[in-house]
């Protein structure tokens, strides 16, 4: 700092160096990081799955040589938190496959000089269901599955339904 002089009054607004402030960037949001493109993040960090994979592994086999109880069910919620990412995981390289499928349809068209259609949120929430009706067809779990959802159904229906109350 600079030294001043003790005889003179000290001004309101002194002059003091100036120091650079830090700016601090969020990577997420900022232009230089580039644009994020899921499938190179996938490709980039597709060892993580390797490693992913064998924690659930040593997860798998810690939880059968386990004998207390509270440890035992700690070790069941970290499998199945687990097992759920992977199933969500699955699902979102499954959309992204279904989107660059319908990318690719379009721009096949937009070569033969058509017009591109795009389709609305409600349709492609349709063909997701489609989907996932035939695929639960093939494996079985059809019945299943729509019978929870008749109940899940009914039970939201009864809570819409006034109450009976007597008069």
């Amino acid at each position: 700092p600079l030294e001043m002089s003790a005889k003179k009054p000290v001004p309101f607004l002194r002059q003091v160096v100036s120091v650079r402030k830090k700016v601090h960037r969020d990577p997420r949001f900022d232009d230089l990081s580039g644009e994020y493109k899921p499938e190179i993040f996938t490709k980039t960090y597709s060892f993580l799955d390797n490693i992913k994979k064998q924690e659930k592994e040593m997860v798998q086999k810690q939880l059968k040589k386990c004998r207390n109880v509270e440890q035992k069910e700690k070790l069941q919620q970290l499998l199945n938190r687990m097992t759920q990412q992977e199933q969500a995981q699955k699902n979102q390289q499954k959309q992204r496959e279904r989107e660059l499928a319908l990318k690719r349809q379009q721009r096949e068209l937009a070569k033969q000089g058509k017009k591109p259609f795009f389709l609305k949120k409600s349709e492609k929430r349709k063909l997701e269901l489609a989907e996932k009706y035939t695929e639960l067809k093939r494996s079985g779990k059809l019945e299943s599955f729509l019978s929870k959802k008749r109940k899940r159904n009914a039970i939201k229906d009864k809570r819409r339904l006034p109450s009976q109350k007597s008069l």
